[in-house]
């Protein structure tokens, strides 16, 4: 079986140190986007070896819920896996993530034990 490859697209330094170290550990291979514009770029390039997107929510310029509305909408893109990661916590946003086109929604902060179980299940079209 071949390495997963996970594109995370945050633009908080902490948070991409923090999920890189528990999802390497769990044997995937992340690579990072600091913002939606390089995310997009990134995965246009990645597609042929692309397992799953980590999508912050919050991000400069383009906001993670037009990013997904756009991965949605680029060939090769379309049916990968894609979660949402946000500290947003309002009633409707999980509903708006799914409806941008997000597969799944994952709140911070992080929990660092549930991460690579959210991030399998959604490997595995489930929803987390």
């Amino acid at each position: 079986m071949s390495e997963v490859r996970i594109l995370y697209i945050e633009d908080e330094p902490g948070n991409r140190l923090l999920v890189r170290r528990i999802l390497e550990a769990e044997g995937f291979d992340v690579e990072e986007a600091a913002d939606g514009v390089t995310g997009l770029e990134m995965a246009a390039d990645m597609r042929q070896d692309l397992d799953l997107i980590l999508l912050d929510i919050n991000l400069p310029e383009i906001d993670g819920y037009e990013l997904a509305k756009r991965f949605r909408n680029t060939p090769g893109l379309q049916d990968i896996p894609i979660l949402a990661v946000t500290a947003n916590v309002m009633h409707g946003d999980r509903k708006r993530t799914l409806d941008a086109g997000c597969d799944g929604y994952i709140q911070k902060p992080i929990d660092v034990d549930q991460l690579p179980h959210q991030i399998k299940a959604a490997l595995k079209k489930d929803c987390v």
